[in-house]
């Protein structure tokens, strides 16, 4: 009965996923000077990527800092979002079989 629900959830955490990949792409291209911030349309795709990642970066942030310039965030997120995912898919497979 829960089973649309929680697939649901497993496709947003997915979005989730791509989301903070883009943003990680995105600062490093950023980062190297690939791309130029001034263009309207980097900036537009930079800024919505930032406000959509950067509500998850800010908790883990607070505990752990930056690293030499490094920051840890995205990889910490994107473990917790397989772990979550990992978890839904083996109880929608216990509810399936």
């Amino acid at each position: 009965m829960l089973a649309p629900f929680i697939e649901i959830i497993y496709y947003l955490l997915d979005l989730v996923w791509w989301l903070v990949i883009a943003s990680a792409v995105a600062s490093w291209l950023i980062a190297f000077g690939v791309v130029n911030t001034r263009n309207q349309a980097v900036y537009t795709i930079v800024s919505f990527l930032n406000r959509a990642t950067e509500p998850l970066y800010r908790p883990i942030r607070r505990v752990i800092p930056l690293l030499g310039g490094l920051d840890l965030s995205p990889l910490i997120v994107l473990a917790v979002i397989y772990i979550l995912q990992r978890e839904i898919a083996i109880s929608l497979m216990r509810q399936y079989f």
